[in-house]
């Protein structure tokens, strides 16, 4: 074959990477039996998460006994104190799961193994009708990319898996009403992007990336056909996010010290979290449930470097956008899914990390998606036997993660084993000493308890937990003394923190000082008139008062 030739046949190969036309011709490529197939693929990987208890915060997802009826759904809807956050959606179907299998762990994760798969099919479902190939590769790789496990394995993040099915769902029905103009297709799409936002805040970021998709499609964008239908969409986004916003400040405690970061920290912050998210899907390793927490300080050359690198990587994709727009599309959809978690916004896991695995969860379908394109279109352009290794290099990848995959489940067998696997790649976790100096206090330990609950106190002198507990330690062995100066420690910090005000009048009536216990328990009532361990022990109180 002459030049010509083999220029001719990889211009097609290169074509047939982002031809519909051409993509369509395939459709067993995104039919059930690879969906079935991706299921089994997931199962596999996260087996040794299926039997695993329940986790840190999943005791406040799955539904309490206070929610369980009828009534308590109509909660779930009505007040927004009522679940941890106000997810509905999510926690109607945490609602309707319990009414199932109740407590029975292996239902939920087998839920969120499901969902997860289904995620990887939709991607291969978008991907082929935006005419990208390589998809059926970016689904095996968001399916077993070890950089998941957080999302997938843990109960409390089927927020996660969730939200992005109705997010993806939105987004493939949104294309076909782009291509037909057809009413009842734009109204499914709305719908289940509101279902989207109801379930996870992060589908706020979906309008924003079909604005991108169109244009990357396109090269341009007009007003009237791409921009007015998602202006109610943006509408719905901004009043979700107010709403996710005021939550975590005002019900979660967003706010305070550990989130007192001017626009100049936060700009820096951000350029370093973006690179570390591309950094964990690119080498996933050393992957932990809680990372360190970064110090952010003006100046700070690291972190400058980060930004200005980020800044330098947005404006070399715009400099090729007219050879080719898929860089820029990549790198705009990968940040803006990822602004809700960049810093600008205040969300309560900040106050231990800056970063968690489970942040780039959506964010890392634009650079998972490139990649598998870019293969696709390399894979193309082989013949022979480089051919035949080069599609030997992909299976091995997709098997690799797979095997990654396996083994970051261990850490989710049990909460357990979760906070000392943490533990032994970030040593400064305080939250995971505070809670594992409860396993010391069940072995009977109460010498490593206090260590513990000690070590807490030298990373975070400010912890109200730890000194609480150190309080409720100290009270249960005799020096009742040593338990009142802990708690007056912690309420120093948080004078409104009723559970350590009430130990501090428990505190106080057993060494005597009866008027003193009714001064705090009544307190304590004044903040929150419905805490029943306050109001009985105020009872007590008053009944060893008039004796």
């Amino acid at each position: 074959m002459g030049k010509r030739g083999r220029k001719r046949k990889r211009a097609s190969h290169a074509a047939s990477a982002t031809d519909p036309r051409r993509a369509q011709r395939t459709p067993s490529e995104h039919g059930l039996g690879w969906l079935v197939a991706l299921v089994a693929a997931v199962l596999a990987a996260y087996s040794p998460a299926l039997e695993g208890g329940f986790l840190w915060d999943d005791d406040a997802h799955v539904t309490g006994t206070e929610l369980r009826s009828l009534a308590g759904l109509w909660r779930i809807w009505t007040d927004l104190g009522a679940t941890q956050q106000y997810y509905p959606l999510l926690h109607s179907a945490f609602w309707l799961e319990h009414r199932i299998w109740g407590n029975a762990v292996l239902g939920y994760h087998l839920v969120n193994v499901v969902l997860h798969a289904a995620c990887a099919w939709l991607l291969l479902l978008g991907l082929r009708r935006l005419g990208v190939s390589g998809g059926l590769l970016a689904a095996a790789i968001f399916a077993l990319h070890p950089v998941h496990v957080e999302s997938v394995a843990w109960i409390s993040e089927q927020k996660n898996t969730l939200s992005l099915l109705l997010y993806l769902g939105a987004l493939l029905v949104y294309l076909r009403f782009d291509d037909g103009r057809r009413p009842r297709d734009y109204l499914l799409a709305s719908g289940l992007f509101l279902l989207g936002l109801l379930t996870k805040t992060v589908v706020a970021t979906l309008p924003g990336a079909l604005l991108v998709l169109l244009w990357w499609r396109r090269g341009r964008l007009e007003g009237r056909r791409d921009v007015m239908p998602l202006l109610p969409w943006f509408a719905l986004a901004a009043a979700a996010g107010l709403l996710t916003a005021w939550f975590e400040r005002r019900l979660l405690g967003a706010a305070g010290a550990s989130f007192a970061f001017t626009l100049a920290e936060r700009c820096l912050l951000a350029g370093r979290v973006v690179w570390f998210y591309a950094g964990k899907l690119v080498w996933p390793s050393d992957l932990t449930f809680i990372y360190p927490r970064w110090e952010v300080n003006v100046p700070a050359w690291p972190h400058a470097l980060y930004a200005l690198a980020a800044v330098a990587a947005l404006a070399a994709a715009w400099a090729v956008r007219r050879r080719s727009r898929a860089p820029l599309a990549a790198a705009l959809f990968y940040v803006g899914s990822l602004f809700p978690a960049l810093g600008f916004v205040n969300v309560y896991p900040f106050v231990f990390s800056f970063v968690a695995d489970h942040f780039q969860y959506l964010a890392s379908l634009g650079p998972i998606s490139a990649a598998a394109c870019g293969a696709f279109v390399l894979l193309q352009r082989q013949e022979g036997a480089r051919r035949r290794v080069f599609e030997l290099a992909c299976v091995g990848l997709v098997a690799l993660l797979s095997v990654l995959t396996w083994r970051q489940s261990h850490d989710y067998r049990d909460v357990r084993t979760l906070y000392e696997r943490t533990l032994a790649r970030n040593p400064g976790c305080y939250l995971c000493l505070n809670n594992l100096a409860a396993f010391s206090l069940a072995a009977g330990d109460t010498e490593a308890a206090a260590a513990r609950y000690r070590e807490v106190l030298r990373l975070k002198p400010d912890s109200v937990e730890a000194l609480s507990n150190l309080g409720n330690l100290q009270l249960k062995s005799g020096r009742v003394q040593q338990a009142i100066e802990s708690y007056e420690s912690a309420l120093q910090i948080a004078p409104n923190n009723v559970v350590a005000r009430t130990n501090l009048g428990i505190a106080f009536f057993t060494a005597g000082r009866v008027p003193e216990a009714i001064a705090q328990y009544e307190a304590a009532l004044r903040i929150m008139p419905d805490y029943q361990p306050a109001r009985r022990s105020l009872e007590l109180a008053r009944a060893a008062a008039r004796r």
